[in-house]
């Protein structure tokens, strides 16, 4: 059954006693999830020290330039397909948050080699290195992508189709990866499944920029954007306070239930294209009007989460909403344009 959030229990902060003032390495800490995630760890006590790892591919200095000063933060520029360099950052590191990947479905169809190799050879490094320096648990991003051609709502977390796109593929194999070195290794793991991320510091320019700050560009530049098919595709539109909620709770649960799981972390709402749109209209008060494209290959025409398994083990919520969420990106967005 889908969640009831009257019926299950609230949010609630954890702590691993024996991890009391930990040491987290955040891979891809520079990029858009990462570099919020960054900031939430660093404001959080039971945390000593935070090392990013990021090659700058698809990440920014100037979303961590911030963090500099602070003491507790470290910077490492290197690539997770370098096994030697994620063997040295994952030294004296208690957890792993794995946010690196190279995304887009469309990038994944022009380029699936790359994408392999940056999403499946570097993950496969960030376990082993995690074997090989004692870390005890590993956090990482997947995707949504994963349920591929299964046509169920809401999507259940053990009910997965045939993934569409070389870049689902390679988050199905991440989930994989997980499981064996847990079965073999011992290591600690749980993933967490996004739906359609966005909030501040996610990159509105380039190729494979996504639907949200690409409606809030155009919609700032007073130009209509293109909308694939007709816009009743939907999805479950997640603001990222909710994935930095959800990886905080996996990085501090003590609950063994908890541990050694897969999550969907959304918001068990859906907005269809047209939709979000009409939203971004309302909030930018332009007059711009939108135009229509063929569908994109790989995509899939709706996706909406259960999230009742992350509420009940993680204590997740995805308290923040679409009409909340958009109004904060638009804070960003305008300040920064």
């Amino acid at each position: 059954m889908p969640y009831n959030q009257e019926h299950l229990p609230q949010y609630h902060n954890t702590i691993i006693p024996q991890y009391r003032q930990i040491n987290i390495l955040v891979t891809g800490g520079a990029g858009f999830i990462g570099s919020n995630l960054v900031e939430a760890l660093l404001a959080d006590e039971r945390v000593a020290m935070v090392r990013v790892l990021d090659n700058l591919a698809t990440g920014f200095m100037y979303n961590i330039e911030e963090f500099k000063p602070n003491s507790k933060f470290q910077f490492v520029n290197g690539d997770i397909r370098d096994y030697d360099a994620v063997k040295a950052a994952c030294e004296g590191i208690d957890v792993i948050s794995h946010q690196a990947a190279l995304g887009s479905v469309p990038r994944s169809i022009k380029d699936p080699l790359t994408t392999n190799d940056v999403n499946i050879t570097g993950t496969l490094n960030v376990f082993q290195a995690a074997v090989e320096q004692g870390v005890k648990r590993v956090v990482f991003a997947a995707s949504s992508s994963t349920y591929g051609d299964s046509e169920g709502l809401p999507k259940v977390e053990d009910k997965i189709g045939r993934p569409l796109s070389p870049y689902a593929v390679t988050k199905y194999v991440n989930e994989l990866y997980a499981d064996v070195f847990d079965r073999t290794y011992g290591i600690e793991y749980i993933g967490l499944r996004y739906f359609n991320v966005y909030g501040p510091k996610q990159d509105p320019n380039g190729a494979y920029a996504a639907v949200i700050p690409l409606f809030f560009k155009a919609a700032i530049d007073g130009i209509g954007p293109i909308i694939n098919g007709d816009g009743t595709n939907s999805r479950d539109f997640t603001y990222v306070n909710n994935a930095v909620e959800a990886n905080m709770l996996a990085i501090f649960t003590q609950e063994k239930a908890a541990v050694n799981q897969i999550y969907n972390i959304a918001c068990a709402e859906r907005t269809d294209l047209n939709e979000l749109w009409q939203y971004i209209k309302n909030i930018t008060h332009t007059k711009a009007y939108v135009t229509h494209g063929p569908n994109r290959s790989g995509d899939i025409p709706h996706s909406l989460a259960d999230i009742s398994k992350a509420n009940s083990l993680l204590h997740y919520t995805g308290a923040v909403k679409i009409n909340e969420g958009l109004q904060r990106a638009f804070e960003f967005y305008s300040l920064k344009g």
